[in-house]
């Protein structure tokens, strides 16, 4: 088979909706960020990259908090809105019902099945317009309703997923367990 080269681009799918918040001139403010990962384990750490003009990266040095927030497929309207229209021309603070966790300083979304309080690590200024924000989970908050066995059950949370072009993804079904259909391998 052969390959086409294309241009190179962000191209690591599938990618995560989620939701940042933070408290942006004392008010709660939130944007939707797929630029979202897990970066370690111990301590937990995860990574957004931020635009550097985003009304929310104020916040977010401001404060050095903020939440991210795992958003189920039925906010998908409220998710995309508060993606599409910035806070510095939108007050984003009445769209969720806010919480605030350990920090008092990241606002959290009480309707999305997950959320996690972070404080930030590090900023790795990117070149070009976007920082790489490095953020410590703090705190992380499951609706009760979406654990199984004490663990957040995707299934239950029903995230969606960004396409990386215009589309949202529901997440599919199982077809295989981790750590153990790898023992079936048998080189031919």
């Amino acid at each position: 088979m052969e390959k086409k080269k294309i241009r190179p681009s962000a191209y690591l799918y599938p990618m995560p909706t989620t939701i940042v918040g933070a408290t942006v001139r004392g008010k709660p403010s939130f944007t939707t960020i797929s630029f979202c990962c897990n970066l370690l384990y111990k301590p937990p750490m995860l990574g957004i990259s931020c635009g550097k003009n985003h009304y929310i990266t104020d916040g977010i040095k401001e404060s050095q908090t903020f939440s991210v927030n795992i958003p189920s497929t039925d906010m998908v309207v409220s998710t995309d809105y508060v993606g599409i229209n910035s806070g510095r021309k939108t007050d984003k603070s009445q769209i969720f019902d806010v919480f605030y966790g350990e920090l008092q300083t990241a606002p959290m979304i009480s309707e999305a099945p997950l959320n996690q309080e972070c404080r930030v690590a590090k900023i790795i200024d990117l070149g070009g317009m976007s920082d790489l924000i490095i953020g410590e989970i703090v705190q992380t908050y499951v609706k009760e309703e979406c654990l199984t066995n004490n663990k957040p059950d995707i299934k239950k949370i029903d995230p969606f997923i960004f396409s990386g072009y215009s589309h949202y993804l529901k997440i599919g079904e199982i077809f295989a367990e981790a750590y153990k259909i790898g023992k079936e391998y048998k080189k031919e």
